[in-house]
């Protein structure tokens, strides 16, 4: 029997290598493309790819992605980029027959204000946090794209909602990575520097929920693996994601402490409260998934520690 063709798009990403390192371990034929061979934002170039290589399976991995900072000062960017990511390999795989098509979205799909935790029913229920508006407003189409197809078309094609991911292979950029690789980074620098204090963007305040990436590449897995009748029975076809998430969060302030342990820095941690919080809470409700047979198998502390010995020999070791 033929292996199914799977094709991950953003396989050199966080989340993409964590799912092809996952998938090389089944038997599946894995078609991969770098950036440089495959621009995901030029439409005739996605269907061509599609047309030519016969795919089964899709994991719609690739997004153009960062923290609070990038989405601020690049919203032009994030929309339109993902926006064309998202719709060339959506309908390039509906014309090409792709039988599975797997969308990765973000939680900050959810209202600023959403009642905690939020559920997948919360979509669309109120105005979104300003700051990555026009990211979630992207995310957002990606599933209604899904959708829309399996409405119109009968295929078969899932999208499932992370919260905040972090792990191996996260992005550590000064200005434009998420908070956990930017607090590592900067707590690691003021170690190593005897800086007596560390500055931390808001209040500290707001909570937030964190997976680690193998977690979030495991239960893709398993979603994309249930069997279409289970869905059926638990899913409304016009509010079809999947939350995925561990359904417990942490204080940005504690969060910080737990890394500066980790790291082993001994200073002060200073909050800028002139610097913008961002939404105040973002918890998952992880019922549905949990009711699907998948919750998360790694701690915040033992992710953190796995996070941060990665750092140190991939990217401090680079830098000096």
């Amino acid at each position: 029997m033929t292996a199914l063709r799977v094709f991950v798009a953003g396989h050199n990403g966080m989340v993409g290598s964590a799912l092809t390192k996952f998938l090389g371990q089944q038997d599946y034929d894995h078609i991969t493309r770098s950036r440089s061979e495959l621009d995901l934002t030029d439409s005739n170039a996605v269907a061509a790819f599609f047309k030519q290589e016969k795919i089964d399976l899709v994991y719609l991995a690739a997004a153009k992605v960062g923290g609070i900072y990038a989405n601020n000062t690049y919203p032009a960017d994030f929309i339109a980029d993902n926006l064309a990511i998202e719709l060339n390999i959506i309908q390039s795989s509906f014309k090409a027959g792709v039988q599975k098509l797997l969308f990765l979205g973000s939680s900050c799909i959810y209202p600023k204000l959403a009642k905690q935790p939020m559920s997948e029913s919360a979509l669309l229920s109120g105005y979104l946090e300003p700051t990555n508006e026009p990211y979630a407003i992207a995310k957002i189409a990606g599933i209604k794209l899904c959708e829309s197809f399996n409405r119109q078309y009968g295929t078969d094609y899932r999208s499932v909602m992370p919260t905040n991911l972090y792990g191996p292979g996260d992005n550590f950029h000064s200005e434009n990575s998420h908070v956990i690789p930017a607090l590592i980074q900067r707590i690691h620098e003021a170690k190593d520097a005897k800086h007596p204090n560390v500055v931390i963007w808001g209040t500290g305040t707001p909570k937030r929920e964190f997976l680690h990436v193998d977690d979030m590449a495991q239960a893709c897995i398993h979603v994309m693996n249930l069997d279409k009748s289970l869905l059926d029975t638990h899913i409304n076809p016009t509010c079809s994601h999947i939350n995925i998430g561990t359904g417990e969060d942490v204080s940005i302030k504690e969060l910080a402490k737990a890394i500066a342990a980790t790291v082993g820095y001994e200073g002060e941690l200073v909050f800028d409260t002139s610097k913008p919080d961002g939404t105040p809470r973002k918890l998952l409700d992880v019922t549905l998934l949990k009711n699907m047979g998948w919750s998360y198998d790694i701690s915040l502390q033992d992710g953190l520690k796995q996070t941060y010995d990665w750092y140190m020999k991939n990217v401090e070791n680079v830098r000096q």
